[in-house]
């Protein structure tokens, strides 16, 4: 009979099931979890929990990564095998971006731990916060901060919509903002890290498969643009008057659209944008909005935002006025660890192998450590949405597929006798 310390193998439909209540938007539809929201710790505590019964040593470091360690004999942690995800979310995002692949790895705990096996190497999930960068505006912060990628007093200094710092959001939920920031030694305890995730496109299923291997990650970026105009009253301007960046506004993002159209295989998207002051009765003056640009080849990366940059010059100087583009954020394209994506090929046989357009953890700690990913099926093929579904059978082949590809990454793991 398993012990407390050590459950019988839960199923991760059920560990979903179990959250399901946790930040549903009910304006939106989905789940908005953004990072150190009353949604996101509580699902933090859930995890934490989960671990703790598994009789995993559960930490949080000090850039809010939750890590939840299960040791060899010997209680050194070096060469770990790595895997997890994140928990927050998108604003009124799916239910499995994320916290499928946490799911999934302590569900593949219960299964190695069923199957009595004890690793040779240790092994740990990790929890990353604010991988979407829905709150403060840079995805995957905290594997950039664990791994030197952002500079620390830039993030203490990032904002939320609200006017709230990083730094005053992270003190006030039991972080020293003080501390945050590259963590070598953290980074020499991992030998490697392997996240499951949901498919955010039509892969697996035009392919007909549950589980795929993970090949590479498209470069992809954030940028801001303010347009300013001249605030005014929408009463008493004349139309021939007016200098409304909004007009100028729509132009760009028609702009967008169009010049990305002119790239083969790149993605150009305005998700968020935000008129100041906001008022139905003002003519704004000025208009801030946000893009998401994507595309295999960086050098092309490059080349589509600079002409958006100089078209969105052109399109609001038409209007009388001015635009400013700002990077926030930028990964290059990364192609997982060819030697890991190899041994999971091995150990997953029957796994296509796929790339993707969507960023996550493993591309950032691609860097310093080798990475890979496993996606799972979604039968949609829509994510960031709350029509984001992942079978329940499917769900449960990924676990598995990530138990077995665990098995054999922690080195031959020996039965308990």
């Amino acid at each position: 009979m398993p012990t407390a310390a050590e459950p019988a193998a839960a199923t991760v439909s059920g560990l979903l099931r179990d959250i399901a209540d946790v930040g549903r938007d009910s304006t939106r539809g989905g789940y908005s979890r953004p990072v150190f929201s009353s949604a996101e710790t509580e699902l933090r505590s859930w995890f934490i929990e989960q671990a703790a019964r598994r009789g995993l040593d559960v930490q949080t470091d000090h850039n809010g990564i939750i890590w939840a360690w299960w040791d060899t004999a010997a209680g050194t942690r070096q060469d770990a095998v790595v895997t997890g995800s994140h928990l927050d979310s998108v604003p009124g995002g799916g239910e499995y971006d994320g916290p499928l692949g946490v799911a999934s790895a302590l569900v593949a705990v219960d299964l190695l731990k069923a199957r009595g096996l004890r690793p040779r190497r240790p092994l740990a999930i990790a929890v990353f916060p604010e991988e979407e960068g829905s709150r403060f505006g840079v995805a995957c912060l905290g594997s950039r901060l664990l791994t030197g990628e952002l500079d620390p007093n830039k993030a203490r200094r990032l904002k939320d919509p609200d006017g709230n710092t990083f730094a005053d959001v992270a003190a006030a939920n039991g972080q020293d903002p003080r501390l945050i920031g590259a963590d070598y030694q953290a980074l020499a305890q991992l030998g490697m890290f392997v996240e499951l995730h949901v498919e955010q496109g039509r892969g697996l299923i035009d392919l007909n498969q549950p589980v795929a291997i993970g090949s590479s990650i498209l470069g992809h970026g954030r940028w801001k643009l303010t347009v300013t105009g001249e605030g005014n009253h929408a009463g008493t301007t004349l139309m021939k008057d007016r200098k409304d960046p909004m007009i100028a506004a729509a132009k760009v993002m028609l702009g967008i659209r169009d010049t990305a159209r002119k790239y083969r295989d790149a993605r150009a998207t305005v998700g968020r944008l935000q008129p100041v002051p906001g008022g139905t009765n003002v003519i704004a003056s000025r208009v801030d909005l946000w893009i998401d640009v994507r595309h295999p080849d960086d050098s092309v990366t490059a080349a589509l935002v600079e002409s958006i940059s100089l078209n969105a010059q052109v399109m609001a100087a038409e209007e009388g006025c001015t635009a400013t583009l700002s990077m926030e954020s930028l990964s290059p394209t990364v192609n997982f660890d060819a030697s890991l994506r190899d041994r999971l090929r091995e150990l997953l046989p029957e796994a296509p192998v796929l790339d993707t357009g969507a960023g996550h953890d493993a591309g950032v700690l691609s860097s310093q450590i080798p990475t890979a990913m496993l996606f799972i099926r979604n039968p949609t093929g829509i994510s960031h949405s709350p029509d984001e579904l992942v079978e329940d059978w499917d769900a449960e082949a990924g676990a598995v597929a990530l138990a077995d590809s665990l098995a054999g990454l922690l080195g031959e793991a020996r039965v308990i006798g």
